[in-house]
């Protein structure tokens, strides 16, 4: 009787993409029903965001921006792809996980702060409200609330309501909220957007600090050049897609002096595409074809003549 054959191993998986990194969205799809008409808010985005970061996300209005953030948030749920931060899929909570998600694992600052905050609360008790809700000790409560909104500039007025309150100091206040619960990642949409260029550059500056002495995870969704050029990464999002990148470095001159370095990058998804400025495609008429050269240590794209 013959020896059974023996099956060669199977090949080994290729890892995960982002497997390391605390946000990875892949090929994720939004759609939404609009009557009849289907409105694609997300066309397949790629996106990863390291444990620590901070990152700014811009684009056009309509660009799928603010959709990404409602997804990550657990407000929204996308339609097709991979989205994962942390441990959890988005794609496949449960509505008790979404409440444990929304809970423990990401904060989230609306623009609107009548949005963020509550009308007849004080700033102390509405840091304690979704530590209540997580029930965590009365006296922890008590000292978490003081030492955020202390941490934030606020600390003084933890007894004024948000009427109380100068729009700067809303937003200083919802920021501690978000962080009642100590999230890993810390979600903005347009934090700066109803307010003055002074209190802008006051608010971001409590977000960056909040990155650095917390170790938070911020994601921050703006249109404010002034805001988005304060990050070491700006991720641009074009028609659901991410479409470009800038990463910021600090170098030192000759004469000692620090500079910063601003370098722009395209983004390649993981279909190979790449999307071209439009003022380069109008300058070289690029339309509908066009024709591609590998060279030894780059890729060409030439007019389809």
């Amino acid at each position: 009787m013959s020896a059974p054959l023996s099956l060669p191993p199977p090949p080994p998986r290729a890892p995960e993409f982002g497997a390391e990194a605390l946000i990875a969205c892949e090929s994720l799809v939004r759609i939404y029903q609009s009557g009849p008409v289907e409105v694609q808010a997300l066309q397949g985005l790629d996106l990863l965001v390291e444990a620590g970061e901070m990152v700014a996300v811009v684009g056009a209005s309509g660009s799928g921006k603010s959709t990404l953030l409602s997804i990550l948030a657990g407000i929204d749920a996308p339609t097709a792809g991979r989205a994962r931060v942390d441990r959890w899929n988005l794609l496949s909570m449960s509505r008790a996980d979404r409440v444990r998600y929304r809970r423990h694992t990401v904060g989230f600052v609306r623009q609107q702060t009548a949005s963020n905050l509550v009308p007849y609360l004080t700033a102390k008790q509405m840091v304690d409200l979704p530590m209540a809700a997580a029930r965590v000790p009365a006296r922890t409560r008590q000292k978490r609330s003081l030492e955020l909104l202390g941490a934030l500039g606020v600390g003084e007025l933890a007894d004024r309501r948000p009427g109380q309150l100068s729009g700067g100091q809303q937003m200083r206040v919802a920021i501690a909220v978000s962080l009642a619960n100590e999230p890993r990642v810390l979600l903005a949409d347009e934090p700066t957007g109803e307010l003055d260029t002074a209190t802008s550059a006051e608010v971001f500056g409590a977000l960056r600090d909040v990155n650095r002495d917390l170790g938070v995870t911020i994601v921050v969704v703006t249109h404010d050049p002034a805001v988005s050029g304060q990050v070491e990464r700006t991720v641009a999002i074009r028609d659901g897609r991410t479409s470009s990148e800038v990463l910021r470095r600090t170098a030192t001159a000759d004469d000692g002096g620090e500079h910063v370095i601003a370098e722009e990058y395209a983004v390649m998804d993981r279909a190979g595409r790449v999307q071209i400025p439009a003022d380069y495609r109008e300058a070289l008429a690029l339309t509908r074809r066009v024709r591609l050269a590998l060279e030894p240590d780059h890729v060409t794209i030439r007019p389809d003549a």
